[in-house]
C-alpha cells in the first residue's frame, strides 16, 4: 500500500510537471487537451525592457531580451527607423541591418547575428523609456487587430518566404530614392508582426505592400533611366 501510494504522488508529480511545460490543459486531468503556452507579445518584450532598464540599453540586450523571437521583432525596430524621416542618404547606413537580418532568415539561421557596431551602439535607459513609452501604446493598438490565424507556412518555412520578401525591401530601402524607403519599410514591418503573430491576413497585406513598393521602385528607376537618356541625347 506504501509503495503504492509513493507511486501515485510520483505520478502526479510527473502529470504537473507536464502540465508547466504546455502551459496547463484544456479541461484539466489526464483527458484535457494540452495547450502551449502562447510567446509574449513584441509590446510586452519592450515594456519589459524599459521597466528593467539601468544605464544604457544596447541592440544586443533588446536581441537578447526577445530570444526565439528576434528575427520578427528585429524587422519590426528597423524598419520602424527606416520609416523615421531622415537626411538624404541615412537609409543607405539604416537599410543595412535589414540586409543582414534578412539574409540570415533566408539562410534559416535560429539566431540573429548582428556586427560589433551594431551589437554596441546604445541610448540612456530614460530615452529608450520615453520612446517606448510613445510606442508601445500603438503597438499593443495594432496588436489587438492581429492574432494566429490562416497561417500558410508549417514551421519556419515562413521565416525563408518572409526573409526573401525582405531581403527585397531592404535593397530598395537602401537605395537612394527620395522618400522611396518608406513603402518597403512599412512592408517590411507589416511582415515582421505577421511572423511574430503568425497572422496570414497580415502576412497577404504586408506583400500587397511588398507590391507595391516594388512597382513605385521600378517606376522611379525607369523614369530616371528615360530621363537620362534624353538628356544624354539633348547633349550629343
Amino acid at each position: 500500500m506504501a509503495a503504492t501510494a509513493r507511486g501515485g504522488r510520483v505520478a502526479g508529480r510527473i502529470v504537473r510537471g507536464m502540465d508547466a511545460e504546455v502551459g496547463g490543459t484544456g479541461s484539466g486531468g489526464f483527458g484535457g487537451v494540452p495547450r502551449r503556452r502562447r510567446p509574449r507579445k513584441l509590446s510586452q518584450v519592450f515594456r519589459q525592457i524599459a521597466e528593467t532598464a539601468t544605464g544604457e540599453v544596447s541592440i544586443g540586450t533588446i536581441r537578447d531580451h526577445l530570444g526565439d523571437r528576434s528575427f520578427a521583432a528585429l524587422l519590426v525596430f528597423f524598419a520602424a527607423i527606416n520609416m523615421i524621416p531622415l537626411p538624404p542618404g541615412a537609409s543607405a547606413f539604416l537599410g543595412l541591418p535589414l540586409l543582414i537580418i534578412s539574409l540570415q532568415m533566408v539562410y534559416g539561421s535560429k539566431r540573429v547575428w548582428l556586427p560589433e557596431v551594431l551589437i554596441r551602439r546604445s541610448i540612456s535607459a530614460e530615452t529608450f523609456r520615453s520612446i517606448t513609452g510613445r510606442a508601445v501604446p500603438w503597438l499593443i493598438w495594432i496588436e489587438q487587430m492581429i492574432r494566429p490565424r490562416y497561417w500558410p507556412f508549417r514551421r519556419r518555412r515562413g521565416d525563408r518566404v518572409i526573409g526573401l520578401i525582405a531581403l527585397l525591401m531592404a535593397i530598395s530601402i537602401t537605395l537612394p530614392i527620395p522618400l522611396g524607403n518608406w513603402p518597403p519599410a512599412f512592408s517590411t514591418a507589416l511582415l515582421g508582426l505577421a511572423l511574430s503573430e503568425r497572422d496570414g491576413i497580415l502576412f497577404a497585406l504586408g506583400g500587397l505592400v511588398g507590391i507595391v513598393a516594388m512597382a513605385i521602385v521600378a517606376f522611379v528607376i525607369g523614369a530616371a533611366g528615360i530621363a537620362t537618356q534624353a538628356a544624354i541625347h539633348w547633349i550629343m
